[in-house]
C-alpha cells in the first residue's frame, strides 16, 4: 500500500488528451488522499508521425514507452486508452486499475453536421483505424476513405482548415473589392452595403481574424494534400479534450459501427503488488473491469487486432454482458458477426468460447486474409491499436 505522504508518479504522453485523461485519473486519486505527479514520456507512435497506426509495429506504439518506465521503476504507475494497450501484457505488470468508463461510440465529425447518409456520393471520409474504414464501406461503399493521422486536435484542424481557408479568402476579396469602391479606405465604403448580397461581411479581415479560436487559427495556417468531408473519431476522446465546440457531431450506431475494444475506457498500468492493489481499491469501476474484460478476452482469443477490422463492444446489464462482435474484411466486402446475451458470472470463459464460435464461423479466415494482405505480418500480440482518440 502507498503510505501517506508518498508521491505516487504517474505516466503519461503529453498529448493534450492524454493530459486530460491523466489529470482525471490524478485527480480521483488525490481525493482519495493519495499525491500524484504527472510525468510526461514521449513514445513510439508520438516520435513516429508519417506512418500509420496498424504500421508502428508489434508493441502498442503508444504504450510500450510508459510502461518500461514503470517496469523499470523510473515512474510508479501509467495511464493509457484501454483500446491501445496489446492484449499480452509484460509477466509483471497488471492493469490495476480501469475506471468509469465514457460513451463507447464513435462519432461521424463534420464542420456542418452532416450525418453518413447525407455525405455526397463519392465524400472523403478520413480516419486511420481499418475497423473504422471497413465499416464506412461495408456502410457506403462510394465513399473515399484516406488516412488520417495526428492528435485528436490536429484532426479537427486538418478537418476545418478548407472551410476556414476558404472563408478568409472570401473576406479577403470582398474587403479589396470595398476598398476599391471606397478609394483605397476600407472604412469610407457605405455601411449600408456591408449585409448586402455584394457585400455580406461586416467585419474586417483583421476583426474577423482576432475573434478566431488558437485551433481555428492552426487550422487556417495547414496546407493539406487531402479535402476531408468528414472524419470518424471516438466520442470520449472529443468530449474529453473538449472539442465539441469546434464541430458537429452525428452518432455511429454502435451496432453497424462496432467500438474497438476497450474503447472510452482508461487503464492504469502497475507492477503487480500493493501498489497496484491500493490502485484498483481506489479507481476500479467493477462494470467498466467486466465489459472490458470481455471485450479485450474475444480480442486476444481472434488475434488479428492490428491487422483485421475488428470491433466488440460489451455492456453489463444486471446478471447479462450484452456482447456485440463484428469482423471484417478489410474493403468491408466481407464479415462475421454476432450478438449475443453471455453470462456475468463467469464472463470469461463465456467470451472465450464465443471468440472459439466466430472462428469456426469465418472470422479465422478473414484475419488469416488480412494477414496475407499486409504481407504475413505475425500478430500474436493481438493489439487494439487503431487512432489515438480514447
Amino acid at each position: 500500500m502507498t503510505t501517506r505522504g508518498e508521491t505516487l508518479r504517474l505516466a503519461t504522453r503529453g498529448s493534450d488528451l492524454a493530459l486530460r485523461q491523466a489529470e482525471t485519473v490524478r485527480d480521483a486519486l488525490s481525493s482519495r488522499r493519495l499525491s500524484v505527479e504527472l510525468v510526461e514520456v514521449e513514445t513510439t507512435g508520438d516520435q513516429i508521425r508519417d506512418e500509420l497506426i496498424h504500421r508502428l509495429g508489434k508493441t502498442g506504439a503508444f504504450v510500450r514507452s510508459l510502461d518500461e518506465k514503470v517496469l523499470d521503476g523510473d515512474l510508479d504507475a501509467a495511464v493509457h486508452s484501454m483500446k491501445d494497450m496489446p492484449t499480452e501484457r509484460p509477466d509483471r505488470l497488471v492493469v490495476a486499475g480501469v475506471p468509469e468508463r465514457a460513451p463507447a461510440e464513435d462519432v461521424l465529425v463534420t464542420p456542418d453536421g452532416r450525418s453518413l447518409d447525407e455525405l455526397p456520393e463519392g465524400a472523403t471520409v478520413g480516419t486511420s483505424s481499418l475497423r473504422r474504414r471497413a465499416q464506412l464501406l461495408a456502410e457506403r461503399s462510394d465513399l473515399t476513405v484516406e488516412p488520417l493521422r495526428g492528435n485528436v486536435d490536429t484532426r479537427i484542424e486538418k478537418l476545418l482548415a478548407p472551410s476556414l481557408q476558404r472563408e478568409h479568402q472570401e473576406r479577403h476579396e470582398a474587403e479589396q473589392e470595398r476598398k476599391g469602391e471606397a478609394g483605397g479606405d476600407v472604412d469610407e465604403a457605405d455601411e449600408t452595403d456591408a449585409d448586402s448580397e455584394d457585400h455580406p461581411y461586416d467585419r474586417t479581415v483583421e476583426e474577423w481574424f482576432d475573434d478566431l479560436t488558437e485551433l481555428e487559427r492552426r487550422s487556417m495556417g495547414r496546407d493539406l494534400d487531402v479535402e476531408y468531408d468528414a472524419i470518424v473519431l471516438a466520442k470520449a476522446g472529443l468530449y474529453r479534450a473538449d472539442l465539441t465546440r469546434y464541430v458537429e457531431l452525428s452518432d455511429l450506431d454502435p451496432d453497424r459501427f462496432v467500438p474497438a475494444p476497450g474503447q472510452g475506457a482508461l487503464a492504469i498500468t502497475a507492477v503487480d503488488g500493493d501498489l497496484a492493489l491500493d490502485i484498483k481499491e481506489r479507481l476500479d469501476d467493477p462494470q467498466t473491469r467486466v465489459e472490458t474484460t470481455v471485450e479485450r478476452t474475444i480480442l486476444e482469443e481472434l488475434g488479428g487486432g492490428c491487422v483485421a477490422p475488428i470491433g466488440v463492444h460489451a455492456t453489463l446489464e444486471g446478471g447479462v454482458v450484452h456482447t456485440r462482435v463484428r469482423v471484417l474484411s478489410r474493403d468491408g466486402d466481407e464479415e462475421v458477426s454476432v450478438a449475443r446475451d453471455l453470462p456475468a458470472e463467469r464472463h470469461i470463459s463465456a467470451a472465450q468460447d464465443l471468440a472459439a464460435e466466430l472462428a469456426d464461423r469465418g472470422a479465422d479466415d478473414l484475419i488469416a486474409e488480412a494477414k496475407r494482405e499486409t504481407g504475413g505480418a505475425d500478430d500474436d500480440a493481438a493489439t487494439a491499436r487503431e487512432e489515438d482518440d480514447a
